[in-house]
């Protein structure tokens, strides 16, 4: 049961850092270009409203994620209660790597939205 329980928090940790910065980088996102905190990819990181831009995008969509990712994270993780060490483990692996896909899968609609909003030059089209 104690594995199981850590396996559990530990799944359930993604979507709620998604939830979390989902709702951080609506409300409150980094004032300012940086290289350490924020979405920092070469496009969002052009100027100061694709920055802004990105944050907002980014953070609307990792809220939406998190919200549907933390029933479902919980709901497979109690789906082998009472299991094994080896089933618990497999699951969690499963799990935290989907979770990774999604998590990374969410790059490509922000930078989209990006490419679709702004030009090369970082210009509103």
């Amino acid at each position: 049961m104690g594995f199981w329980i850590f396996c559990t928090a530990m799944v359930l940790l993604t979507p709620a850092v998604m939830l979390l910065f989902g709702w951080r980088f609506q409300t409150k996102p980094p004032k300012t270009i940086n290289s350490l905190y924020g979405y920092r990819t070469t496009r969002s990181m052009k100027n100061q409203d694709t920055w802004d831009f990105a944050h907002r995008t980014c953070g609307k969509l990792w809220f939406k994620l998190g919200l549907v990712l933390l029933p479902v994270s919980l709901l497979a993780m109690l789906t082998v209660l009472g299991r094994g060490t080896t089933p618990v483990g497999t699951a969690c692996f499963v799990v935290v790597m989907i979770q990774m896909a999604v998590l990374v899968g969410s790059l490509f609609p922000v930078e989209r939205a990006l490419k679709k909003t702004f030009d090369d030059f970082g210009r509103k089209r």
